[in-house]
């Protein structure tokens, strides 16, 4: 497959609708952020590179390092994980109380807000410095050792984070979060606010392509079992509220983030990442999501 040809056709066909949408600016440092870029990259299972426009410029990664935090969760929890957290579609905005306090603190999925600060919870009972874990988790997965959070937007982030509180508070008062609510918020706003290219995020989702082994070094990142749940709960899961009509029109388990990323896999042939941080009202990014269904459009390559 001539990926390359596949996202210089992408790119030429979106020219029009990059920049639509709305950049997320209820993090002040993110409002700051140009509406017009677009990064595309595949990793194929060859381990070949195809990439598109901005797909070696670093973004804030948001959402998507809950992806990466529930795998840590996992490794250290296991099967407990469960007990904490859901895996259904919540159906509601990614920041809803409602559905959390009608569930008694616990949070449908782990890619819902909530569900990470669990995940986050997890990691600050195990680790010093819970957000140095996931930066040093990500290095050698995305083959570059200097992985980082932003410390500026880490902070805005931090400063606005008056539901991610709420939420906190509510599950603490449930039995549901076991450390200090400021410990946890602290550690999740600078996971949040790590910057990765699409091209390292890519190649940091090969495990998942590759049934849970990272082909880099062979290591097992995760038993086959879990990455095949992993993957199907970023299907159900993974585009907020969104995820139902994601799948219909992309077909692919991904993981989307207010920075404007999406991280989408095909297992046993890919990881894709792209990069435009205009979103749509789901909080997906609007070029992002046609640019991922034009791809498996045009190369015939989805799970469906």
């Amino acid at each position: 497959m001539d990926y390359t040809t596949v996202l210089q056709q992408i790119e030429h066909e979106l020219k029009p609708v990059i920049g639509q949408g709305r950049v997320a600016s209820y993090i002040p440092e993110l409002a700051k952020v140009s509406p017009h870029h677009f990064g595309m990259a595949v990793v194929a299972v060859d381990g070949s590179l195809h990439t598109v426009g901005d797909a070696h410029v670093p973004f804030s990664i948001q959402s998507i390092s809950k992806l990466f935090t529930l795998v840590m969760a996992l490794q250290l929890e296991g099967e407990r994980v469960w007990d904490r957290v859901g895996r259904e579609p919540s159906g509601t905005p990614f920041n809803s109380l409602i559905q959390l306090e009608a569930e008694s603190g616990k949070p449908r999925n782990p890619f819902i807000n909530p569900g990470a600060l669990v995940c986050t919870d997890i990691l600050c009972s195990r680790y010093a410095v819970p957000e140095n874990a996931v930066v040093e988790f990500l290095r050698p997965l995305s083959g570059n050792k200097a992985v980082h959070y932003n410390r500026a937007v880490a902070a805005s982030e931090r400063r606005t984070s008056h539901r991610n509180a709420a939420m906190a508070h509510l599950m603490k008062a449930f039995g549901n979060l076991a450390n200090d609510v400021d410990e946890v918020l602290d550690a999740y706003c600078r996971h949040c606010a790590i910057e990765m290219s699409c091209v390292e995020l890519a190649h940091a989702a090969r495990f998942l392509v590759h049934g849970g082994t990272h082909p880099g070094d062979r290591a097992a990142i995760l038993g086959t079992s879990l990455a095949k749940r992993i993957n199907a709960l970023m299907l159900t899961c993974g585009t907020y509220d969104a995820a139902g009509d994601f799948a219909f029109r992309v077909g692919l388990p991904a993981k989307s983030g207010v920075g404007g990323g999406i991280l989408a896999v095909m297992p046993g042939q890919y990881a894709a990442c792209v990069w435009s941080p205009a979103l749509e009202p789901s909080g997906n990014s609007l070029a992002g999501s046609l640019a991922l269904e034009r791809f498996t459009t045009l190369t015939g390559q989805s799970i469906f």
